[in-house]
């Protein structure tokens, strides 16, 4: 049933490796931009990096930003229209518990719950977060941006291992992807860690710098009312 797929993903392979770089790119970015919003095609776009940065060394210092740019211009599409009133297909889409999961994750977490699902490769999902951060209204620009650089830092890693390892980096990601998120998770999870205790320790500072700054200002009030009054008791003594 699926042997359609899986020529159309032999004949992508094989475009991409041996067209020019101005026929590769702008390939890539509709490929990419349809993977992100209408299509759901695990891994092409990591597919498609490591067989064009394995085949041309070089491009892996700017292949992998054309695969960006498409996987931007997806989820900007995804995330236009849950902006514009997508609650309800959201709520067809996703369970309710995923959807108050990445709710949470958003509220506590701010950037961080967009960036580590961009960052991280299947099968961690990522369409729920694109659709959430539409759905919340999350600052547009922000968005794009956090997507784009955490989606670069994927792609050129994943390109230069191409460089390096060759097509066994492939079969490496298909077969050890599951621990390899493991580990990226786990490590982007004691960055939260710090970022979290680091403001933790920042918060109870910035409260008593408020509250000094605070007792002033009511001091300053208290005395400007104080000379006030004696102001008014000598207009009324004179």
């Amino acid at each position: 049933m699926f042997d359609w797929l899986g020529e159309l993903v032999h004949w992508l392979h094989d475009f991409i490796r041996t067209v020019p770089i101005y026929v590769a790119a702008p390939a890539m970015i509709v490929v990419g931009a349809l993977d992100s919003s209408l299509l759901s095609l695990p891994e092409i776009n990591d597919y498609l990096v490591i067989t064009r940065c394995y085949s041309d060394p070089k491009s892996v210092f700017y292949f992998p930003v054309f695969a960006a740019a498409g996987s931007v211009l997806g989820c900007l599409l995804l995330y236009t229209i849950m902006r514009r009133g997508g609650q309800a297909v959201i709520r067809r889409r996703f369970k309710p518990e995923s959807i108050a999961r990445v709710e949470r994750a958003y509220a506590r977490y701010g950037f961080l719950a967009l960036a580590i699902p961009a960052l991280t490769p299947p099968p961690m999902p990522f369409k729920i977060f694109v659709a959430t951060a539409g759905t919340l209204e999350y600052p547009r620009w922000r968005f794009m941006l956090t997507v784009m650089v955490a989606r670069t830092f994927r792609y050129i890693v994943e390109g230069a291992l191409a460089v390096y390892y060759g097509e066994q980096v492939l079969v490496f990601i298909r077969v050890n992807g599951i621990a390899f998120m493991r580990i990226v998770v786990s490590a982007v999870l004691v960055g939260i860690a710090v970022y979290v205790f680091a403001n933790h320790i920042r918060s109870p500072r910035k409260s008593m710098m408020e509250q000094v700054a605070e007792e002033k200002r009511e001091a300053e009030a208290g005395g400007e009312s104080l000379k006030s009054e004696n102001e008014a008791a000598r207009a009324a003594k004179d």
